[in-house]
């Protein structure tokens, strides 16, 4: 006897898929499907086994593990992921940007005046106020036909290199953080705190060439680490939130820099100015590519920093218990991970990183300490990680751009008469196009959500519909 919840192989069973005995149709009535139909059939077939049960509640694509709407290929990974977002939020910024540089323009404003009458002279001279724009911030911030020989050609992209260096280790701070679930705000402070250490042993000390310099690093990073650890106990201590602790941080280590810089053991002997004494040669990085380009040794320590934050994440178990901690930090203590020691290790590690940022400008690019040191660094590193969605090798890239940004302004201003401030509202768009992934999306046409399948319903209907034609 055969049971009749067993699925029947349909070309023994005279009655079809549908079960003739069961529904009193004739044999020969199949139901055929459409060659659009066929995926969905199917579906039912296998959710109904073959029209001899209900169907469930669940479609038996949910069941199966398979993503409605067929096949997930690489192309659509690639352009619905975050890496894409972030690179269309960057579009996007760059376009609005061009948009207010050409409300700004006088051709512009010129040709806004007889518009209707002729609106193809406004569209080109929007085109074109945006064009020179933007075509002199690629020429200081990457290549420069104009200038003298290959060296002077590529000089603005050395710069960039340069300013880009104290970004990529603050952000990689900011980004390790961030994987750890923590809001690090603090990388201003540990870049004045590790600052001020290494320039103290850059200027007070006077030792060898090589064992010089590799104090110096090593105090930057301390400082930068202490401060940043502190925080980090704090919090896991007390449960004082790490935003407040960093803000405070920030305010304090800055004021103490100043106080600093105003002492016989900080201040320059015949300066009035806060400015501390030079560093010692053997104290300073030295220049990647010669004295003529200000490219130091800083920017292969943060090649150097981004390798390491990517092993220390995906390659070790500290890493894992970070990110573990990140996800959810009480789900990680009941699987037997310290959490209190992860918080101060992550922060320790974050101020570290940021305590490389402090060390590149006093000890390659400024090689004085100055009230400015920290510049505004550590709150743009906070849009470095953002931008590079937290990861490495992201917020490599993310620091990258942003030197450019700040190197090319420089040139557009000169060139073009925009005002340098349209840097910082191209960044400040980009980190609210960041914050708003479905916006982005949405403008560009890249919705990642499927078409839906049928529900249960119609699922129902659909089983019912093939049994029954």
């Amino acid at each position: 006897m055969t049971d009749q919840n067993q699925p029947q192989d349909p070309g023994s069973n005279p009655a079809g898929p549908g079960g003739g005995k069961h529904h009193g149709k004739h044999p020969d009535q199949h139901h055929v499907p459409k060659p659009a139909d066929e995926e969905t059939a199917a579906v039912v077939s296998l959710d109904t086994a073959g029209g001899t049960m209900e169907p469930s509640a669940v479609p038996a694509t949910a069941q199966s593990g398979k993503i409605p709407g067929g096949p997930e290929t690489l192309a659509r990974r690639i352009f619905t992921g975050s890496g894409m977002v972030s690179v269309l939020a960057v579009l996007l910024a760059l376009i609005l940007g061009g948009l207010l540089i050409a409300f700004t323009d006088k051709q512009v404003g010129t040709t806004a005046t007889y518009l209707l009458a002729r609106p193809t002279d406004f569209l080109s001279a929007v085109w074109n106020a945006a064009t020179r724009s933007y075509v002199a911030l690629f020429q200081g911030s990457v290549f420069n036909p104009r200038g003298a020989g290959i060296g002077g050609q590529f000089a603005p992209l050395l710069e960039t290199l340069t300013i880009a260096t104290p970004l990529i280790t603050a952000g990689l701070g900011v980004a390790l953080a961030f994987r750890a679930g923590l809001f690090n705000i603090g990388a201003q402070g540990q870049i004045i705190m590790a600052g001020i250490l290494a320039a103290w042993a850059g200027f007070a000390l006077h030792l060898p060439v090589g064992l010089h310099l590799l104090l110096v690093l090593v105090a930057g990073i301390i400082g930068g680490a202490f401060w940043g650890g502190l925080a980090g106990y704090l919090k896991a201590r007390t449960g004082a939130h790490e935003v407040i602790l960093t803000i405070m941080f920030n305010y304090i280590a800055l004021y103490l820099l100043r106080y600093l810089l105003n002492t016989p053991a900080f201040q320059r002997p015949g300066e009035s100015n806060p400015i501390s004494p030079i560093l010692d040669p053997s104290a300073v990085y030295p220049q990647i590519l010669g004295s003529q380009y200000r490219l130091h040794l800083g920017f292969l320590l943060a090649i150097a920093s981004t390798v390491f934050v990517w092993w220390l994440l995906n390659r070790s178990t500290v890493g894992f218990e970070f990110r573990a901690v990140g996800a959810n930090p009480k789900a990680a203590q009941t699987a037997g991970i310290n959490v209190s020691r992860s918080t101060v290790l992550a922060m320790a590690i974050a101020g570290g990183l940021a305590g490389l940022s402090g060390v590149a400008q006093v000890a390659g690019t400024e090689k004085v300490l100055t009230d400015g040191v920290a510049a505004t660094y550590g709150f743009d590193a906070i849009t470095v990680a953002l931008l590079g969605r937290s990861t490495p090798w992201g917020t490599f890239a993310a620091g990258l751009l942003f030197g450019a940004f700040r190197a090319g302004a420089v040139q557009m201003q000169i060139q073009t008469g925009t005002p340098i401030d349209i840097v910082l509202v191209v960044q400040s768009l980009i980190v609210l196009f960041i914050a708003a992934p479905p916006l982005v999306r949405a403008v560009f046409g890249l919705n990642p959500r499927r078409k839906k399948q049928p529900t249960a319903a119609k699922s129902k209907a659909a089983a019912t519909t093939g049994g029954a034609a």
